[in-house]
């Protein structure tokens, strides 16, 4: 399974949560950059409110595309246990990364959000959305952060995804959808054929327009219980 870009794939997971009677009444909530136009379309498709969650890779020293964490919002940093052993790194050897990805986020957060506060969750139906999961490390530290909120139900929800990443986040999300979790998985850009990366102003502008695009209506659905 291919998909075109973002919002190919945003759509195709729209239907997916539709037919298993996810969404009425929920907040959408995309990790950006790679999730917002992901997360647009399933917020049109069910007619649910549209913001954002912020997270943020720790990556290894003098390697950081290679994720060994991450953090979210104000939340405490996640670590992959498994990564940190492998290196042979402690949390204390990452604080200075900790410390700079953390000044990103308050960026970040400026940028974004312009003084509007961070989306109410407590007691609501959220739907964590994303580009893909590798590791899960980011979307694990966003799922923490909301869930120390208490929705009443969390799910997480990507077209794809490692199979890895699947099982770490099921034991934290309460649910978790995935259209593609392939066997052999080693990025998520390569079940894109279009994975440009998005600059801020494109993220402000999908914000923007969905924001201001006029309510729609969406198909019946019912109700997922409480979050695990």
């Amino acid at each position: 399974m291919i998909f075109a870009n973002r919002t190919e794939a945003g759509r195709a997971l729209a239907e997916q949560l539709v037919r298993q009677g996810i969404g009425a009444g929920g907040l959408v909530l995309a990790l950006p950059r790679g999730g917002v136009p992901v997360a647009v379309p399933v917020a049109e498709r069910l007619g649910a409110e549209l913001d954002i969650v912020l997270a943020r890779k720790i990556g290894a020293p003098r390697h950081p595309e290679f994720g060994v964490g991450a953090i979210a919002e104000d939340g405490p940093p996640v670590f992959d246990d498994a990564a940190l052993r492998y290196l042979r790194l402690t949390p204390d050897d990452l604080a200075p990364i900790v410390a700079a990805e953390r000044a990103e986020l308050a960026r970040r957060v400026e940028r974004y959000r312009r003084h509007r506060p961070a989306p109410t969750v407590t007691g609501r139906l959220v739907i964590l959305v994303d580009d893909g999961l590798a590791t899960g490390v980011t979307a694990h530290a966003a799922v923490r952060w909301l869930a120390r909120q208490s929705p009443r139900c969390l799910v997480l929800a990507v077209p794809v995804c490692s199979q890895e990443a699947r099982t770490r986040l099921a034991a934290v999300a309460g649910t978790v959808v995935c259209l593609h979790a392939p066997p052999q998985f080693s990025a998520v850009g390569q079940w894109y054929d279009d994975f440009t990366q998005l600059t801020d102003a494109e993220v402000d502008t999908a914000l923007s327009r969905h924001r201001d695009a006029p309510a729609r209506h969406p198909r019946p659905v019912r109700r997922l219980g409480p979050a695990a």
